[in-house]
């Protein structure tokens, strides 16, 4: 058993020890047959994964079908992470892999964008952490509109998004889960954000010339 008061350690590294040692129980104990562990697993990531396939997909149906496609494919390979990755890491990549499998078999409309960006261009920030009570409606509205300029984005570009401005993830954790380097990570994140503001600019233009 980790304990967190140990000299010389973090608590945080304390803690993230205990967490890997939790999930590599859950994997070893499904290995030995336990659909105990599954169900454990299954409860505390189901809720993530289908938002994330909802983001990427922007179709409930398609969430629901890739979320049980991505937990199948956990029952049957949990028994095989070995821990060098966090388990949700793990398990947002085998949700990627699915979903750039499904979004690759369909003819989707895709803004061109240019290319040479800044690959350390930080572009436009999606998320606003402090909201004030009065502006949730405006708020919702926003979310609305980079939801559908979302779905035009590249799904490349559409993911890189998804996972650093609406997920919080890490360059590093997002070029682990894509499995790119994180120079192409920051690249996708700019060319996104910066796809996504000439969508919302231009929707925002047609809104004011219709008013």
């Amino acid at each position: 058993m980790v304990e967190s008061g140990v000299a010389g350690k973090a608590p945080g590294a304390s803690v993230a020890s205990a967490s890997l040692e939790r999930e590599l129980w859950l994997a070893e104990r499904h290995r030995l047959g336990d659909d105990r562990a599954f169900e454990a697993v299954y409860r505390q990531y189901l809720p993530q994964v289908y938002n994330l396939c909802l983001r990427l997909c922007h179709s409930a149906t398609d969430a629901e079908d890739l979320a049980q496609e991505t937990f199948i494919r956990i029952y049957r390979h949990l028994g095989g992470f070995d821990g060098r990755s966090s388990l949700k890491t793990w398990i947002y990549r085998v949700t990627l892999n699915l979903c750039s499998s499904r979004l690759s078999r369909r003819r989707l409309l895709t803004l061109p964008l240019r290319s040479g960006d800044d690959p350390e261009e930080e572009g436009v920030l999606l998320v606003d952490p402090e909201r004030s009570p009065e502006s949730l409606s405006l708020a919702r509205d926003a979310a609305e509109r980079v939801e559908a300029g979302l779905r035009l984005l590249q799904p490349n570009f559409r993911a890189a998004v998804v996972l650093r401005d609406l997920e919080g993830f890490s360059y590093e954790e997002i070029a682990e889960m894509l499995e790119i380097h994180i120079g192409t990570v920051r690249s996708r994140i700019a060319r996104g954000r910066e796809g996504l503001r000439q969508l919302l600019e231009k929707a925002e233009g047609q809104k004011r010339a219709s008013a």
